[in-house]
């Protein structure tokens, strides 16, 4: 795994996340440790497939190869169980254009669209900016970790105009991996009050054993009727600038309204860089990706056994997949403007903002450790150095 120790420059590449550091953050000396991408190279397998699209020469209008689509079947089945349908997929230029397309096509103006919060902002911002209302039903933290709140969440679906449900599995910035019966409920609950579900699975290929992904689709055929699964193969294998994503919706009706409103935007296809990527890493990835897991878990619990040693006031919320860890500052007795200014004026060190993330959030941060070991060990000190007394 010595491959995920290489730094590689990123500065100078027109990288969101090394540089627009001092745009977004107002200081260019912090560590960038904050927007979900990691800085590791993508499989060598996915490389050799761009270069070999390069050296035709030829980037003319190009359809989505059939072979790309056995890839994204054979890759959910294998991987996560699901038995996916060629005929069920579309694809977007990724899972926020997803959830934007399906409130457009599934709700309607003033309708309203349940999250839980604290939640990837593009959630309650995807609603808003489509003239929704959003409906807010909080995680409950319970031993370090979330639960739902299964009593409030029913009183929502029974109570408010809830047209459409955003599900995050894994949850983001949690890491939290759902359980079959919590999915279950979940989906009983919707298909009882009849509200749509849209799951953003885009961190489920990084669940860390002994979690499992369980897509909500793959537990009863009969959730098929009402759920839209999104995926991509971005933050697996780090190819988000390459904008490539599936929508796997079984339901022909939902399929239709949804490419439906996909022909009314003006969006026909993806980028041949993007099919081949997605194919590539779909097809060869696996092996990549087990050690990518791997090398992400020794990050987090290098995260974990620093803070809990030198940074007691500090608690991590250890991710059951993905590479980003939720750490809660709420023992430091510190505002939110206070730990966002020492974490970027006094250790230099760019993390993301907890009230960002809706209510709920307030008090914590979210740190990307996705990176080579030295950068986490680099932005461990710099933490160090923001939280103490002197």
């Amino acid at each position: 795994m010595v491959q995920f120790d290489e730094i590689i420059g990123r500065k100078g590449t027109s990288s969101v996340k090394w540089d627009q550091i001092k745009t977004i953050f107002g200081t260019e000396e912090a560590l960038p440790m904050w927007v979900a991408d990691m800085d590791f190279r993508a499989p060598q397998e996915v490389i050799e497939a761009l270069k070999k699209k390069i050296e035709h020469g030829v980037f003319g209008y190009t359809t989505m190869p059939d072979s790309a689509i056995e890839a994204v079947c054979q890759w959910m089945e294998k991987r996560h169980h699901f038995p996916v349908q060629r005929e069920w997929l579309l694809f977007s230029p990724g899972v926020v254009p997803s959830i934007s397309l399906a409130i457009q096509a599934l709700t309607e103006e003033g309708d309203e669209v349940l999250v839980q919060p604290p939640i990837y902002p593009p959630f309650f911002n995807m609603v808003k900016a489509n003239n929704r209302k959003v409906a807010y039903c909080p995680l409950v933290l319970k031993g370090n970790q979330y639960e739902i709140d299964f009593d409030a969440f029913e009183q929502l679906l029974k109570t408010r105009n809830i047209r459409l449900f955003l599900l995050c599995s894994p949850h983001n910035p949690g890491g939290r991996v759902w359980t079959k019966k919590e999915l279950t409920k979940i989906a009983d609950l919707c298909q009882t009050y009849q509200v749509w579900i849209v799951s953003d699975e885009i961190h489920s290929d990084l669940t860390a054993l002994p979690n499992k992904h369980i897509p909500i689709a793959s537990i009863k055929e009969e959730y098929r009727d009402f759920v839209i699964t999104c995926i991509a193969p971005s933050k697996t294998f780090n190819l988000a600038g390459l904008q490539a994503s599936c929508i796997i919706v079984p339901n022909p009706k939902i399929r239709n309204q949804l490419s439906r409103v996909q022909k009314r935007q003006g969006f026909f296809q993806l980028n041949m860089m993007g099919m081949a990527a997605m194919e590539a890493a779909y097809r060869y990835g696996e092996k990549w990706l087990d050690e990518a897991i791997s090398y992400i878990r020794g990050n987090v619990e290098l995260v974990k056994q620093f803070i809990e040693k030198e940074i007691p006031s500090l608690k991590v919320m250890e991710p059951q997949g993905g590479y980003l860890i939720w750490i809660d500052c709420r023992e430091t007795g510190l505002t939110d403007q206070e730990i966002k200014e020492r974490l970027l004026f006094k250790g230099k060190l760019a993390l993301e903002s907890g009230p960002k993330y809706g209510p709920g959030g307030e008090g914590f941060v979210r740190m990307n450790v996705g990176c080579p070991r030295s950068l986490v060990e680099e932005g461990l000190k710099r933490m160090k150095a923001a939280f103490s007394k002197d």
